[in-house]
């Protein structure tokens, strides 16, 4: 009896041991210049303030940022495969258009590109977090209606989280912004993060 007990000691130990060793949960983020700290430091960024709060708030998950500043939805989701194969997410959060938009390039193969990279993150079983972006009023309503529709819709038909609005209280205070108008200053992106948050702490859970 003795003998059996140490031997389940053992056992419980080498489990315990092999649960505490489980690679952390990833977070990754496929973004352009609004998640790649665009002139402020690394530090101040939305993605780096994430890693911050997962680390205080919900230990065991990690952030790889792979965001690329210029990064459009075709470089995107060129690059995405190779990327899931790698870091492996549980969640990806893809926060790419803009770009597209300030080309004023075709909204049909925005949001097929999108479509693809989420239907890509899905296959390899992560949840997808989809921000979405406005573009300045200059664009006209239609090309913008247009693109914040995509978003909307693709969230809808795909079943992906969406935050509708990246910069929600933030790009309409200048006090928040870069003189470009298209950038928060690092004091506003904890206001970006918590936007963020709001669509993505379901998804931990």
């Amino acid at each position: 009896m003795r003998r059996f007990l140490c031997c389940l000691v053992v056992l419980w130990g080498a489990v315990a041991g092999t649960a505490q060793a489980a690679p952390p949960k990833t977070v990754l983020v496929l973004g352009d210049s609004l998640s790649a700290a665009h002139n402020i430091p690394v530090e101040a960024g939305w993605v780096h303030l994430l890693g911050d709060r997962l680390a205080k708030m919900e230990p065991g998950w990690t952030v790889v940022n792979a965001s690329i500043s210029g990064e459009t939805s075709l470089s995107g989701r060129n690059r995405l495969p190779a990327l899931l194969e790698k870091e492996k997410p549980a969640v990806l959060i893809i926060e790419l258009g803009a770009n597209d938009g300030l080309r004023g390039l075709p909204l049909a193969p925005l949001k097929d590109n999108l479509a693809a990279m989420i239907d890509a993150a899905q296959k390899a079983h992560a949840r997808v977090l989809l921000l979405g972006i406005e573009l300045p009023v200059n664009y006209g309503p239609q090309y913008r209606d247009g693109l914040r529709a995509i978003y909307a819709d693709l969230a809808k038909s795909k079943g992906t989280a969406l935050v509708p609005f990246l910069l929600d209280g933030v790009a309409l205070k200048p006090e928040l912004m870069q003189e470009d108008g298209l950038h928060p200053v690092a004091a506003g992106e904890p206001m970006v993060l918590d936007t963020v948050w709001k669509g993505l702490a379901p998804l931990l859970r």
